[in-house]
């Protein structure tokens, strides 16, 4: 049974944006035209039509197919069928490149500072892609929305893998420590990087590498997020399964405990609990962190 949203007052609200009744005609124009054939041409003209771009310019493409999809779901408009069908890579058989390696039990002292290797190649992406899909409890799926990830080593023994990508769009307890409006997040969410996937590798034993590691991502994300997007991100976000995980790394890495989720769930229309709770940890990368994140009001 669909699941119909209630619009807003000034009209339906997807993905951090408000569409108006004439936004969704126009919308539903452009779904009946044939110079756009596939859901990336929809989308792509969607992001033209609204000058919907990202803090780089770059047309927020990932976001208007995520709208687009929810319209439909809602019975707004109709899509023309997918092109290609997506095959999760956890479906897929893993290779010997994340086969189990011996164990490595050492103290943190007895290492060098792991290194973090930026995900760049096709074939880091595979193995950073299988190695989450095989050993981290909530597998692997992309990482919305700008993201970026990263292969940790030792010489060349692989010892983690972290990711990063957009901040979830509502938390209340983030929410509440930033203490912004709703207009405000939407205008400065970007601003905010979530620490979506972390993973030590099982048989990796190193007391406190969690929290260097942790440590040095950090620095690490705000060299290379600049490059990539164009702009400086100034908190990061994550959140901890409580009944898994203690929080202990983010912790040690002087991480900030923002409060809990209410364990609905980012898409959640009912106010019903159908997620684990989760502890919401915060990161600072910026002495002004709030008033970055609140400058539509005067200080």
């Amino acid at each position: 049974m669909s699941t119909q949203l209630m619009p807003a007052a000034s009209g339906h609200r997807y993905c951090g944006r408000v569409f108006s009744e004439s936004d969704i005609e126009m919308i539903r124009t452009i779904t009946t035209s044939q110079q756009y054939p596939t859901r990336a041409a929809i989308a792509r003209a969607l992001c033209t039509a609204l000058t919907w771009v990202k803090p780089d310019g770059l047309p927020k493409v990932m976001s208007a197919r995520v709208a687009l999809l929810r319209m439909q779901e809602d019975g707004l408009l109709s899509l023309p069928a997918p092109t290609h069908s997506y095959t999760p890579v956890c479906g897929t058989e893993f290779t010997a490149a994340s086969n189990p390696q011996p164990e490595v039990r050492c103290a943190i002292s007895e290492m060098a500072s792991p290194v973090l290797h930026r995900v760049v190649t096709a074939a880091d992406s595979k193995l950073w892609n299988e190695v989450v899909a095989r050993y981290h409890y909530l597998g692997y799926k992309p990482l919305p929305g700008a993201q970026i990830r990263y292969l940790v080593r030792h010489e060349n023994m692989l010892l983690a893998a972290i990711g990063f990508g957009a901040a979830a769009w509502k938390t209340a307890a983030r929410d509440s420590f930033i203490g912004w409006t709703p207009e405000e997040r939407t205008a400065h969410l970007h601003l905010v990087v979530n620490n979506a996937r972390f993973l030590i590798l099982p048989w990796v034993h190193v007391p406190n590498l969690a929290s260097r590691i942790l440590s040095l991502a950090v620095r690490q994300v705000v060299r290379d997020w600049p490059q990539l997007y164009g702009y400086h991100p100034v908190l990061l976000e994550t959140f901890v399964e409580r009944q898994r995980f203690s929080g202990t790394c983010y912790k040690a890495a002087n991480w900030l405990y923002a409060g809990q989720t209410t364990g609905r769930g980012k898409l959640d229309r009912h106010h019903r609990q159908n997620v684990p709770v989760k502890d919401v940890y915060l990161y600072p990368l910026h002495r002004h962190f709030r008033q970055s994140l609140t400058t539509s009001r005067t200080h």
